[in-house]
């Protein structure tokens, strides 16, 4: 039986005259590893930044926990996002600070804990993402995998009951990549967070995603909704299977 977490409902979003997408209606189910995907330019990291509150939609609304998103006030809309936790494409982590000043911001930000407590707390977070002993490091000494993890670490410093990624793999190597898709599975099934993405990597749709849905740039709305395995083998839209059953590589996409 079906539990939605996130409800998409009547969504249209565009800047201007310009309608990006419309007629988005869906359920993310709690517990979900969930992928938001498509072909260049056809909207993916718009439908994210409005889930976030980063745009407000032309028309429609966004539900957590069945609590309209797009309507409530700013307080609330702070209190729904203190259940969240975020990782940009870049890391976004501040490289005037050391990891773990990054990941003891939310916390000293949101929390009332000791000193203390949020060390112990920022050294059991670095060490679930493989950084332990990094707390002093910079962002600027470390890989840009171990940046992925470190922005992980702060993404999961307040328990979020969910988890938004934006390109998680972008700039990686397929072999960092592939570990990041791992750590990402290994906290969704040990928090049982909600997990969203947005992404194009086939390694991560078909080695994590549960469900997905298709925007696509052409009609300017969802096509397909559902298991990518699924969508691959079974679509009856030509440009989800063929999106689907590409060789694994690198696109340049367009962040629209």
């Amino acid at each position: 039986m079906s539990d939605p977490h996130i409800q998409i409902r009547n969504l249209t979003m565009a800047y201007g005259s310009r309608v990006i997408q419309q007629d988005l209606d869906f359920d993310i189910n709690r517990g979900d590893i969930f992928v938001i995907m498509g072909g260049s330019g056809c909207g993916k990291s718009t439908l994210l930044k409005h889930m976030l509150g980063l745009l407000q939609p032309r028309q429609g609304d966004i539900l957590y926990n069945n609590e309209s998103f797009v309507n409530a006030s700013p307080k609330q809309q702070d209190s729904m996002r203190q259940r969240w936790g975020i990782t940009y494409q870049s890391g976004g982590l501040f490289s005037a600070m050391t990891l773990a000043e990054n990941v003891n911001l939310p916390l000293q930000l949101y929390t009332s804990y000791s000193d203390a407590d949020r060390a112990d707390i920022i050294a059991y977070k670095l060490a679930l993402v493989g950084l332990a002993g990094y707390q002093e490091y910079y962002p600027s000494e470390i890989s840009g995998g171990m940046r992925k993890r470190a922005a992980l670490a702060r993404a999961i410093a307040l328990e979020p009951e969910i988890l938004f990624f934006d390109e998680p793999s972008a700039g990686l190597d397929p072999i960092s990549s592939c570990l990041l898709d791992d750590l990402i599975e290994q906290l969704h099934d040990s928090t049982g967070a909600t997990v969203v993405m947005v992404t194009h990597e086939l390694p991560s749709i078909f080695g994590i995603a549960t469900n997905s849905v298709y925007l696509d740039a052409s009609s300017k709305t969802m096509i397909a909704y559902g298991d990518p395995k699924q969508l691959r083998d079974h679509s009856d839209q030509p440009v989800v299977r063929q999106f689907l059953a590409r060789e694994s590589g690198s696109l340049q996409e367009e962040q629209v």
